[in-house]
């Protein structure tokens, strides 16, 4: 049989000549396309739970691995600041004047372990189920029965306030540079991140700082959500503590623009 039938312009019948519709065409590709679309969704149902899969982190599975791992780097680096400073130390020839003054600043600076009186103030969120305890409240919102960072902030300026020679939080001592901020209802601090309950540490007079904690208008405010809808509150005396070091780096970081 002659294959020229199967071309148009080469003498063959009408009815063989009749070209396809750019509309059945159109419907044939819908119809396969679905039908990939079919046998996907088909075999991924079958094959992988999509949702519950092993191999996918949780993103906050990823932020305490790097808070983790941000701990481990911070306590090598304080290690190797110890045997650097050990070294300068035995080879710097300063006198005994000049290394007495040094010694001051670094513990100025917070970079050096405290050791002195300290008292502990503790934070923590209310009850999920908590309700108004005292008549002419309202009912909670969520936002009255967590942490916030101005609480946290409330805590630790009331304590420089009161003469504080050096605050910890959690287990990170602060310096100059360091910034207490929460993201939901976690803390990070200095590329760490903690939950609650969360536990502020400082050395200094007790009794001063406890005077200094009293009188913050912030601190008062907070003290009204713990007796209304049971925020955690409490203040320890801690006996003679040491606080550690800081151990982070202390170059400062900041933003540049562009070009």
């Amino acid at each position: 049989m002659s294959n020229s039938a199967d071309f148009p312009g080469t003498g063959s019948s009408p009815a063989r000549r009749r070209r396809v519709r750019p509309v059945r065409v159109l419907t044939a590709g819908v119809f396969a396309l679905a039908g990939l679309i079919f046998f996907t969704s088909f075999d991924t149902a079958r094959g992988t739970d999509i949702r519950t899969d092993a191999s996918l982190l949780k993103l906050s599975d990823l932020i305490h691995e790097r808070s983790r791992r941000n701990g481990a780097l911070d306590e090598s680096n304080g290690a190797l600041r110890e045997d650097i400073e050990t070294l300068a130390e035995r080879d710097n020839g300063s006198t005994k004047a000049e290394a007495d003054e040094l010694a001051a600043l670094e513990e100025r600076a917070g970079t050096q372990k405290l050791r002195g009186e300290a008292i502990t103030v503790t934070l923590n969120d209310a009850p999920p189920d908590a309700t108004a305890k005292l008549p002419g409240y309202p009912e909670p919102q969520p936002d009255y029965l967590v942490i916030h960072q101005q609480d946290l902030q409330a805590v630790v300026n009331a304590m420089w306030q009161g003469g504080a020679e050096g605050i910890k939080v959690m287990d990170q001592r602060l310096i100059s540079t360091s910034a207490v901020r929460c993201v939901g209802n976690t803390l990070i601090l200095q590329g760490r991140v903690y939950s609650p309950p969360y536990r502020i540490t400082a050395v200094g007079d007790p009794e001063k700082l406890k005077r200094a904690l009293a009188a913050s208008p912030a601190i008062q405010n907070y003290m009204v959500y713990v007796n209304v809808y049971g925020l955690g509150w409490k203040i320890e005396d801690n006996g003679t503590v040491t606080l550690p070091g800081y151990s982070g780096t202390v170059d400062l970081r900041y933003a540049k623009p562009v070009g």
